[in-house]
This record gives C-alpha cells, structure tokens and sequence, in this order.
C-alpha cells in the first residue's frame, strides 16, 4: 500500500474574493534545454463557508524539505493581487521580495484559440489561463505535435471575455 506525505494549510476569503494557489515547481536538468525552467501546479482544496467568508484549504503532496514555492492569486472584483509564498515544515510564509512575473489580460471579440505551449514529460506546464469571474483554469485541449514530437495544448477562448494568464520565468 502506497503512503501519499503531505501538508495542509487553510486561509479565509473574505466575501467577494476568491483566492487560487499555484506551486511552482523547478524542471529537472536533463529537460531543460527543451522545456521552460519552472512550471506551475494549481493546489487542490476543499472550502468551507462560515458566515460572509470561505475557508479554503490546501494540500500540497509530497513536499519539499527545502520547502514549496507558492503563488497566490485572490481575485476580486476587476483586480487580481498577486503573492508569493513557500511552504516550509508546518506554516506557510509570504514573501517580502518581488517575483518574476510575467502576466497579460487576454480579450478578444472573437473566439479564438491562445497560442500553442509545451508540456515537460510529466504533462507540466510553465503557463495558466484563469477565469478571473470563477478563478477557475481554462484546460486546454492537448495535442501531440508530430513534428516536433512533444505533447502541446491550446486553450480556446470565449469572446467577449477577459482571461488572467500568467507564467514564472527565471529573470
């Protein structure tokens, strides 16, 4: 019988914001020349409503002894506010310092597919599309692109509609 190792934490959203964490997980050095050198991972979570707030609870598997990287996103009404956290031992501590990150508002009056991007060999991905309505991710369709031979995916967009895209990079 496997044993699955892991953590939890919990923070409380205040009414009208709906909070998504991402670990941001380091690509192993013999795929790095071909993939992006972080990918993130949307953290599973149970909620819990307790009056006008939500308590959200996170579970990160198999944790780090060096400790988690984190991104947290709460969505409010038309603005996101952006941390940055890790998981050490049994608490989770917000960063002080800016990260690199690179994000766009995408809006199209036409339906439209948002470009191609590359998965690591374990189907990990360095960009997120959000919802900033639901803060729900946009899955994308995947694919494998024969000429390249690397599994890819797009994620289609509805018109009319404002996404929150965003991706860690090195600098």
């Amino acid at each position: 019988m496997d044993i699955i190792q892991g953590k939890h934490f919990s923070i409380t959203d205040p009414k009208g914001i709906n909070t998504v964490i991402y670990q941001v997980n380091k690509t192993e050095k013999e795929y790095l020349k071909e993939f992006p050198k972080y990918t993130v991972e949307r953290l599973d979570f149970t909620s819990e409503i307790r009056g006008d707030s939500t308590r959200k609870t996170y579970f990160v598997d198999e944790p780090s002894p060096d400790g988690n990287q984190l991104v947290i996103l709460s969505f409010g009404k038309e603005k996101v506010v952006i941390n940055m956290g890790i998981l050490i031992g049994d608490e989770v501590k917000i960063t002080k310092k800016p990260a690199p990150f690179k994000f766009d508002t995408l809006y199209s009056e036409q339906s439209n597919e948002y470009k191609e991007f590359n998965y690591t060999p374990n189907l990990k991905r360095a960009i997120s599309i959000i919802d900033p309505e639901t803060a729900e991710e946009i899955k994308p369709v995947l694919f494998f692109d024969e000429k390249t031979n690397e599994v890819k995916g797009k994620c289609k967009l509805k018109p009319y509609k404002s996404y929150f895209a965003f991706e860690i990079r090195e600098n």
